[in-house]
């Protein structure tokens, strides 16, 4: 990793900023893991060994797959964040790619930036049609 480096991170989220629910995770969605791999095109894809099992063939040769993911990417990677605490890398951050579900669960794990304050901006947002769900909100946030 280099020093100073700079990361994009994909999050999924529900109206609360919840990552998951009753052990389970929000970002199983085809259309999401299309959008995912879109947006990691020409760049390194991190994520957790449990993270890249939803992506089977489409993610293959496309996925670097670590449990210290978070500590291996590189400036420009792209990393794909279930249940990870984002707050210890925010420095390495340059942008925060957020899926969300329009909807609220009973979350048990949540993201830890607040987006509301401090260094983030909310550059774009677009909603698109999901396999699982109607709409699916991405929101861009930059530094």
């Amino acid at each position: 990793m280099e020093r100073g480096s700079r990361m994009i991170a994909i999050v999924c989220l529900d109206d609360r900023d919840g990552m998951g629910f009753n052990g389970r995770r929000q970002s199983r969605d085809v259309r999401l893991r299309e959008k995912v791999l879109e947006i990691a095109a020409g760049r390194r894809l991190w994520m957790a060994p449990c993270s890249a099992d939803q992506f089977g063939p489409e993610g293959e040769g496309r996925i670097c797959v670590s449990a210290s993911f978070l500590e291996e990417a590189g400036s420009g990677d792209c990393v794909f964040v279930e249940d990870r605490a984002l707050a210890p890398f925010a420095e390495r951050l340059e942008q925060l790619v957020v899926f969300r579900w329009n909807r609220v669960y009973p979350g048990d794990r949540y993201l830890d930036l607040d987006l509301a304050k401090g260094p983030w901006r909310k550059t774009e947002e677009q909603d698109f049609p999901g396999k699982s769900h109607e709409r699916i909100t991405m929101e861009v946030y930059t530094r």
